[in-house]
This record gives structure tokens, C-alpha cells and sequence, in this order.
């Protein structure tokens, strides 16, 4: 019988921005790793610890605090998002100048990098193209990890996520507002992945991520935005939501919103597959709305 290595004798690995996925990442890394996650609320340490993490109090918006992270391990998953202004993302740039030497690093950026692509279909060779400061931060981030990677000798693989989805990360809300969609002749492709297959995608990319390379972190979808709120109507029971032209929806929508509503694009996953030996378990979003539908009962 196989007997498991001394939490004290299993490699370190840190985990930043340990929210949602970074939450779900943790029973799948905890019997191979001392996992260490940071986070800027203490109150948290007590659920961290719970989930079998070894919490660290730091911020990434404070410096000083982040002293107590260099050379703490030599696996890093950077789940952290960028702060919410401006065109540099600041937060890995302070990252950057702790990172231990020769670390390996995953780091989870967004599709948004390609802007708006026109609907076409296309895989990690694309270029980067972003048309706001939200992809643009994320670009930064990419080019400060492999400078990082470069200087010291590191790996950095980049995941580039879509929109996650899961039980408790649908739009019902929206859909019981009523909140509308494009006409289906105006409406823009959209990419999704769901939260837990994300989480083992991190894993397969810490054992097989490539130095300096680029994944689609997407699943086997080809779905226009309206015809995702329209499934997930479905599901779950709600009206689909009313259908307006581009002009009309502006003055009905937040800017935000309005800006994924305007940038259409589809991802092959290929890479994924044959790289990192990814099998998705919701390969379709309709899958996994099923499932969450399940839970929900």
C-alpha cells in the first residue's frame, strides 16, 4: 500500500488570488503539494486551512507585504486579477520582482487579449489585439511573467480563459431582470469553460505547461452570446431574455457589459488536448448547465 509523503516533505506550491477556482484547485493539489495560498483578508485563514492550505496574509497592492513571499515555493499559480484601472497591470509587476529564480509559474489570463476577431475561429497563434484597458492589464501581465521568466531562468505558462461558468456563476439574476441580448444577426461568438474543468486544466498545465507557452483554457462550445442566456433560460426554467438591436441596447445595457457584447471570437482547444492530455468533463456548456441544474435540485 502506497502511503502518502509527510505534508512537510511534499513540494511547495502558492497559490495567488485564491477565490473561486483557486478554492476548487485545492483538493485536487493538496496531496501532492504544501500548498500555500495568499490572501489580503485574515479573516479567510480559517477557511484556507480548512480546505487544506497553509494561508499567507499578503497583498498585492501592498509592496512591503510581499516580501514573505520570495523564494517561499517553486510552484506558483497566479489566479490574481489585475487592480481595476489603468493600463499596466501593477500587481504582477510587484509580483515579478519577488518570484523566486528557475520558479515555474501557471498564470491564468483571458481571452480578451484578441479583442474582437469578427466571429473568426483560430488557435494561440493568433496575436494579441486588445481594445480596452481591462486586456490590456492582462497583456501586460503576460509580457512582465515572460521577461520575468527570461531574466531568472523561470517557466511561465499562460492559460487564456474565457468566460467561467458554474452552478453559482450564471446569469440568473440577469435573466430575471429581463436584461436583453443582441438580435441574433448582430450577436458576437462567445467561449466558455466551467469553473472545475478550469481547476484541472491548472493541474495538467503544472505537470506538462510548456516554458513560454499559450493554451486555450476553452471548452468544445460554438455559442453565440444570446443563444448561451437563451440554454441557460432553459434550464433553469426563466423567459429568454428580449432580443434589440445594437443601437438600441446601448442606451439598456452597463459599458461593461456592452463591451463583451461587442467583441466576437471562437478558440480552438486543440493544444489543449494533445498538450497538456486535458479531457474536459463538460466538453459543451448545454453539459454542464445540465449538471448545475442537478446540484440545484
Amino acid at each position: 500500500m502506497k502511503t502518502r509523503k509527510p505534508i512537510l516533505k511534499l513540494p511547495r506550491l502558492l497559490i495567488l488570488g485564491c477565490g473561486d477556482v483557486g478554492m476548487r484547485l485545492l483538493p485536487l493539489l493538496r496531496q501532492r503539494y504544501r500548498v500555500f495560498a495568499v490572501t489580503s483578508q485574515p479573516e479567510r485563514c480559517a477557511e484556507l486551512r480548512a480546505a487544506g492550505a497553509v494561508p499567507i496574509v499578503a497583498d498585492l497592492d501592498q509592496p512591503a507585504t510581499l516580501r514573505r513571499l520570495a523564494g517561499l515555493a517553486p510552484r506558483i499559480v497566479h489566479l490574481a486579477p489585475p487592480q481595476t484601472e489603468g493600463k499596466l497591470d501593477r500587481r504582477t509587476r510587484r509580483l515579478a520582482a519577488v518570484l523566486p529564480p528557475a520558479a515555474q509559474l501557471v498564470y491564468i489570463s483571458t481571452t480578451g487579449v484578441y479583442g474582437d476577431c469578427g466571429g473568426a475561429l483560430f488557435d494561440e497563434t493568433r496575436p494579441v489585439a486588445p481594445r480596452n484597458a481591462r486586456a490590456l492589464r492582462r497583456v501586460d501581465a503576460e509580457q512582465v511573467l515572460r521577461a520575468w521568466a527570461r531574466r531568472r531562468g523561470g517557466r511561465v505558462s499562460i492559460l487564456r480563459v474565457p468566460g467561467i461558468y458554474a452552478a453559482d456563476r450564471l446569469p440568473l439574476k440577469r435573466l430575471r431582470d429581463g436584461t436583453p441580448a443582441l438580435l441574433a444577426e448582430q450577436d458576437v461568438y462567445t467561449n466558455h469553460i466551467h469553473a472545475d474543468d478550469l481547476a484541472q486544466i491548472v493541474v495538467r498545465a503544472l505537470q506538462h505547461g510548456q516554458p513560454g507557452r499559450v493554451y486555450h483554457a476553452v471548452d468544445d462550445s460554438s455559442m453565440k452570446m444570446g443563444e448561451y442566456f437563451d440554454a441557460v433560460a432553459d434550464v433553469f426554467g426563466l423567459p429568454r431574455p428580449p432580443r434589440l438591436e445594437r443601437a438600441a441596447l446601448t442606451a439598456a445595457v452597463s459599458p461593461a457589459l456592452l463591451s463583451f457584447m461587442s467583441e466576437s471570437r471562437r478558440l480552438r482547444n486543440k493544444r489543449l488536448k494533445t498538450e497538456l492530455g486535458v479531457r474536459l468533463r463538460y466538453t459543451d456548456v448545454t453539459d454542464g448547465l445540465q449538471a448545475a441544474r442537478a446540484s440545484a435540485v
